[in-house]
């Protein structure tokens, strides 16, 4: 039911060569040159001594060159060259930029009353200080599509830190970075994620995030089937931890949201999520959408901020005004965060033993943008892949307010302020009209196994945080 969780395959080695370019100050890029005069052995012979010369089209006496990015210049001096630049990347249908610089008065989705990071009313208010600004939000995912500015703007996408990591696997042979991969996503699985974290423009209507002013770090790590190898994602958190140890990013604090998972713990992705850790960034991941068949990692891992899935009773009910069509932004979740009003989905994975599960946030008919035949477009998605983003959010707001929190110290925070959620049942509506069904959970000393400490409860987690 509604699973979207990615699963991730075996460890492959990584090749170091393929994470760092020989030559990092002079990278290689790809350039378009149109000539004076026919192309002919001569000119290719002398462009040679630039670089690669790849393909020729005689009918325009153009070619298309791969050159260190020093010798653009000099190649546009010579004096049979009428022009040279670097090969120009192109998108169909664009879309204008986000009319808004953040959501932060954005509208009120059932999600964030639920976590009471924001309240239904009217006007819908923000009931949190803290709005995670000056904090990066690394997002390791499948990246996002090419309209994201019509999404989220400019300013809240950190894109010269965009990366994509492909390969790995063995047949598919190493590690390789694939510069501006990140932006072209087809799958639209890392813009949903980032639209919780962030919020969204809905056709110039701004809908709220948990950390609307957080700047999000996107690393593509997942193909555009929404899949992809351990050691791509490995490689994917060490750039983030990189990034943060360099001090690229100032002293600015980093939090990884991860909705992905795989059923074995990887060594080589162990290691990445130690060596973040160690560097001050904190991880966030999903829980899994398996069920009783137990949790994916990297969640289970016990360091790893783990995050199960919870559904609202009131979902596609008729609210005050009747119309069980607007449930999701017109509707009043009970307030503080309830328990009698919260079920773990089905889906949402269970704690084995040898796993941890730590808390439980939003991960049924969650909305955001979800992109199909090239159009903007919106769609409810479920799963723990959108119930992470919730706690990576809030992990944000708590950094903002103290930068140097510790993954442990976020862990005990989030946990000690969760709201407890008894095992037992809920008897909801599975969509407009019905029909019903019951969603049960474990009871007695096996809740945990479902619910972790409980529900995320934002303002008890912000005021936890010393």
């Amino acid at each position: 039911m509604r699973r979207t969780l990615i699963g991730v395959a075996a460890l492959a080695t990584i090749a170091a060569a393929s994470l760092t370019p020989a030559n990092a100050a002079d990278p290689q890029i790809g350039i378009n040159v149109v000539l004076k005069q026919d192309i002919s052995a001569a000119v290719v012979k002398d462009l040679s001594r630039f670089g690669t010369v790849n393909d020729q089209y005689p009918d325009i006496d153009g070619v298309t060159m791969k050159v260190p990015s020093s010798a653009l210049t000099k190649i546009r001096g010579l004096k049979y060259v009428a022009a040279a630049n670097k090969d120009a990347k192109r998108v169909g249908k664009p879309v204008p930029s986000s009319p808004f610089e953040d959501t932060a008065n954005g509208i009120t989705t059932w999600n964030l009353d639920q976590i009471d990071v924001s309240e239904q009313g009217n006007p819908d208010q923000r009931t949190v200080a803290q709005t995670g600004a000056g904090v990066y939000v690394a997002v390791i995912d499948t990246g996002l599509v090419s309209s994201w500015r019509y999404y989220f703007g400019e300013s809240r996408i950190a894109s010269q830190y965009g990366i994509a990591f492909g390969g790995g696997g063995g047949d598919k042979g190493t590690v390789s970075t694939q510069p501006n991969k990140w932006s072209t996503d087809q799958n639209s699985h890392g813009t949903h994620v980032t639209s919780t974290i962030l919020g969204y423009n809905l056709n110039g209507t701004p809908v709220g995030g948990v950390a609307p002013q957080s700047t999000v770090i996107p690393v593509k790590v997942l193909n555009q089937n929404g899949s992809g190898q351990s050691s791509a994602v490995a490689a994917g958190i060490m750039y983030v931890a990189d990034l943060k140890a360099s001090g690229k990013l100032g002293s600015a604090p980093v939090v990884i949201n991860m909705s992905l998972g795989g059923p074995d713990l990887d060594a080589m992705e162990k290691a990445a999520l130690d060596y973040a850790i160690s560097k001050g960034v904190l991880i966030v991941a999903a829980a899994g959408n398996e069920g009783t068949a137990g949790m994916g990692y990297p969640g289970a891992y016990a360091p790893v901020i783990s995050v199960a899935a919870t559904g609202w009773t009131g979902e596609w009910q008729p609210g005050a005004d009747g119309n069980p069509s607007n449930w999701w932004n017109a509707d009043d979740v009970p307030d503080p965060t309830s328990a009698a009003d919260t079920y773990i989905t089905d889906f949402s994975s269970r704690q084995l033993s040898g796993q941890q599960l730590d808390l439980a946030a939003p991960g049924s008919w969650v909305v955001g943008p979800y992109q199909t035949n090239g159009q903007t477009s919106y769609y409810f998605l479920g799963g723990t892949s959108m119930a992470s983003p919730h706690v990576a959010g809030a992990v944000a707001l708590m950094l903002q307010k103290n930068h140097g929190l510790t993954q442990a110290q976020a862990e005990t925070a989030l946990k000690s302020s969760a709201t407890p959620l008894p095992g037992g049942c809920r008897t909801v509506l599975t969509g407009p009209g019905g029909p019903t069904t019951q969603y049960c959970w474990e009871t007695g000393s096996d809740t945990a196994e479902a619910t972790g400490a409980g529900i995320l409860n934002v303002p008890a987690a912000l005021a936890a945080t010393r």
